[in-house]
């Protein structure tokens, strides 16, 4: 018989965590989650600094307390921190840090991308923030329209669009980790239907960043090209529009609001409950009306344009489409009140914070729906009343429900009880503090206060409604860092609270006090939403290890991946272990952005190249492993394998969710051109014959070729044919080369000059776009090549290219799609 106490033994010192100045290199989500909270409440508490500076310059009329310059670096900086470096960071930070234990993981897959993700964010974070202790934050708004951010503008419009676009890739890393983790990673047992509510929520607002952040990105990638090329993509003189960045950004920015206030009811969706102690209300109704909200919020984005003189039945539609979205968020709302009803409520400072939200959130939804209504919006638009409005909807919809899910889930990370006394002391400062602040912002919006002034004259009749606002805004940030305090203050002392603190009927409370590394002793199967409920002898099955995987007998850190839809078990992973790598190219991939801000090419270069170079040893030692032995017994008498490639594997499933978000970013791009054509009655403009059809029917030949020789190599290569893919993934290399020599040609030999006009402006960006993913297609080719050559791609042991080739499969398309469109689209004209 196996001893389990030797085995728990082994699963203590795989999952050791790591002392000293090598505690940085830590993966684990237990510890990665930890830092995430931590920075992004940090940058929060800088943010609202910000906020109080603001609201005593607005304290009075003709306040002098903080220069125009100043406050408008202030008051953009604020949305900016607010709404990149903490309303989304901190739903992927709680996320990392409880999901792998409620689904039954030892870690989520991918544990050193949420590291490199991570230090993305915290280099980003420093960077934007820093900006403005040398006068140099940008200072358009945290919309940055132009042409004020393209033509007025200094430095801080760069900080801003390579900072936030940095940021944005720690954004994605954990959206891609979180899906795979939520679809890959469950439990064996837990259908898809037995998904805890929180889990179905993570996987809609992963999906919605995969389709929100791309068009920004895209916005980013032609906004810098304006400003260090002058590219005159929003420059009407020279056919380009400032209405294409207000559309990106805000078919990004309304989604947002939704990846930002989801999350926070995901929270709810798990705490109401616990303290109902009954199970959720109308679990099916909620998961489908969450989907419905996901969806619904992708078509609300021109409400933020009404005022931008866009045709009536565009005002209709959208004013329609934004008032129907209450219609999913009312369902979600209904049955938590439900919930409570049919419940046993317990009394607790948690719930206290559920109903702050509610009560909050529910005042923001109904001016949300007065808004929308497009002659309402005419009027209050630009005013202080939206500003009331948004934080109405953000405060309620996101900061009440974060900081109860803080206050929930303390002793689950902590293992200590935060102050009953502090809570509701804290609670009620921040609760009365915030309405004494934001609603008579209402009333001083609708007395035509504009937004994003720095001051105002006495005669106006503002200075009461501002005095108040400020007041309340103090109060505020007192509960505020009472709350803090509670979170920080010394515990050594204090006892360790008892296993399962609240009773709670999920699986993330399975886990002993205090918490062990690795999670739970042994993977249970799972048979219902609320396992601690209904099966009163779970908690020994973990314990005494007779679930499965209850040992690290091989010295690895491994994990059970899952089927998509039924849960049944299919490969034993092994997860990365500390390292320094993901920080190292954290910092090569920011020396890119940060020091292209300042132009200082040759350091950008070497940056890339450092960041190149880590991530290819990562890849090369970390990644596509042989195994000692083939399969592993996982107990129970089951064996499951230790490799998997193609859509088994999670690291396919990674691959293909990265280039959904980035196809999101390349239709983006193309929508640019289109846009281009709607808005000019000569698109091409007269004069301009375009980049002509021969070259970009040589690069379409081209990149066909480039993408049916890799996908011949992956196919050869399962077949045992080495030799064959080794010269297919070689003609592959050959023709992207030569598919970028040859679209690059085509406005290249014509003569276009993108400094002109908006037309070759957006042809050579879409050429700039390909070119840039063939480069990659291509280091990918020699990877696939040298890996191959060294005995580490096999038959066998196939990921590698089954990857590569799904990489090619979008690849080729946005070959094939540009090159219709450059070469194309004008002989339509």
């Amino acid at each position: 018989m196996t001893d389990k106490s030797a085995e728990a033994q082994q699963l203590a010192k795989v999952w050791e965590r790591p002392t000293g100045w090598r505690a940085f290199s830590d993966v684990n989500n237990s510890v990665v989650g930890l830092w995430y909270i931590a920075t992004a409440f940090a940058f929060m508490l800088f943010a609202g600094a910000l906020a109080l500076i603001i609201r005593a310059q607005l304290a009075v009329p003709d306040n002098t307390l903080v220069s125009a310059d100043t406050y408008n670096q202030m008051f953009t900086l604020h949305g900016t921190v607010m709404m990149f470096l903490f309303a989304v960071p901190i739903f992927e930070a709680v996320a990392i840090l409880i999901l792998p234990a409620m689904l039954g993981a030892r870690d989520l897959p991918f544990p050193r991308l949420s590291a490199f993700g991570y230090w993305c964010f915290l280099i980003g974070g420093v960077f934007v923030c820093g900006s403005i202790f040398f006068d140099a934050a940008p200072d358009a708004g945290w919309f940055m329209y132009p042409p004020l951010s393209t033509e007025q503008s200094g430095i801080g419009a760069d900080i801003w669009l390579l900072g936030l676009s940095f940021i944005e890739v720690a954004s994605i890393a954990a959206a891609v980790e979180l899906i795979v983790g939520v679809l890959k990673c469950r439990a064996p047992g837990m259908h898809i239907n037995l998904t805890p509510l929180y889990g179905w929520y993570v996987l809609v607002v992963g999906a919605m960043i995969l389709f929100a952040f791309p068009p920004l990105i895209a916005g980013d990638f032609l906004f810098e090209l304006e400003r260090a090329f002058d590219w005159p993509f929003f420059d009407v003189r020279r056919g380009g529009d400032p209405i294409l960045w207000q559309h990106l950004f805000w078919i990004f920015g309304h989604p947002e609001v939704y990846i930002i206030f989801l999350p926070a009811i995901a929270l709810l969706a798990m705490i109401v409950p616990t303290f109902a102690q009954r199970p959720i209300a109308g679990y099916s109704w909620i998961v489908l009306s969450a989907i419905g909200t996901g969806f619904l919020s992708f078509g609300l984005w021109v409400h933020h344009m009404f005022t931008t003189g866009l045709p009536s039945i565009s005002l209709g539609f959208f004013s329609a489409a934004s008032e129907s979205v209450a219609i999913p968020t009312g369902i979600q709302l209904f049955a938590f009140i439900a919930t409570v009803m049919l419940g046993t409520v317990v009394r607790t400072v948690p719930m206290l914070f559920c109903l702050g939200a509610l009560a909050t959130f529910i005042i923001g939804g109904l001016t949300g729906v007065m808004v929308a209504v497009a002659p309402f919006d005419f009027q209050a638009h630009d005013t202080y009343f939206i500003v009331a409005h948004l934080h109405y909807t953000l405060i309620g919809g996101m900061l009440f429900p974060v900081l109860a899910g803080i206050r929930y889930y303390y002793p689950f990370s902590q293992g200590k009880a935060l102050s009953r006394v502090l809570g509701i002391w804290s609670f009620w400062l921040i609760f009365i503090g915030f309405h004494i602040a934001f609603l008579p912002m209402h009333l001083t919006g609708l007395l035509g206060m504009p937004r994003r002034v720095y001051t105002y004259g006495a005669e106006r009749g503002w200075d009461a409604l501002n005095m108040t606002s400020t007041m309340g805004a103090f109060i505020f940030a007192a509960g505020f860092l009472l709350f803090v305090w509670d979170c920080v203050r010394p515990k050594s002392r204090e006892p360790n609270v008892a296993r399962n603190v609240w009773n709670a009927g999920t699986l993330e409370w399975a886990g002993r006090v205090p918490a062990d590394n690795w999670g739970l002793r042994s993977i249970p199967t799972i048979n219902s939403r609320y396992p601690l409920w209904d099966d009163k002898d779970l908690l020994n099955t973990i314990d005494q290890g007779r679930g499965l995987l209850p040992s690290a007998e091989e010295g690895k850190r491994e994990t059970l991946v899952t089927s998509v839809l039924d849960a049944e078990p299919i490969q034993v992973l092994r997860v990365g272990k500390p390292t320094f790598l993901p920080m190292l190219a954290a910092f090569g991939l920011g020396g890119v952005f940060i020091f292209t801000v300042f132009k200082w090419w040759w350091i950008t270069a070497f940056s890339g190249v450092f960041f190149l170079a880590v991530l290819l040893y990562w890849l090369w030692t970390g990644t596509g492993v042989h195994p000692e032995k083939d399969t592993k017994d996982i107990g129970d008498g089951r064996h499951l394998p230790l490799y998997v490639s193609g859509p088994k594997s999670t690291g396919w499933w990674a691959m293909f969710i990265t280039m959904t978000g980035d196809l999101t970013a390349y239709l983006s791009v193309v929508f640019g051109y289109f846009f281009f054509w709607t808005i000019h009655t000569d698109f091409p403009p007269a004069g301009e014959t375009g980049p002509g059809w021969q070259w970009p029917l040589v690069a379409f030949c081209l990149g066909l070729l480039a993408w049916g020789a890799t996908f011949g190599a992956r196919l050869a290569n399962g077949s045992g044919s080495v030799g064959l893919a080794r010269g297919l993934l070689v003609i592959g290399l050959v023709a992207a080369a030569s598919c970028g020599v040859a679209i690059t040609a085509g406005p290249w030999t014509t003569g276009l000059d993108p400094t002109l006009h908006a037309y070759p402006a957006i042809v050579w960006a879409l050429v700039v776009w390909v070119v840039l993913h063939l480069a990659v297609g291509m280091i990918m080719q020699a990877y696939c090549l040298t890996r191959s050559i060294f005995g580490r791609m096999t038959p066998k042991y196939d990921a590698d290219i089954w990857n590569v080739s799904l990489y090619w499969h979008f690849v080729g398309f946005s070959v094939v799609l540009t090159s219709a469109i450059i070469g194309g689209f004008p002989l339509l004209q």
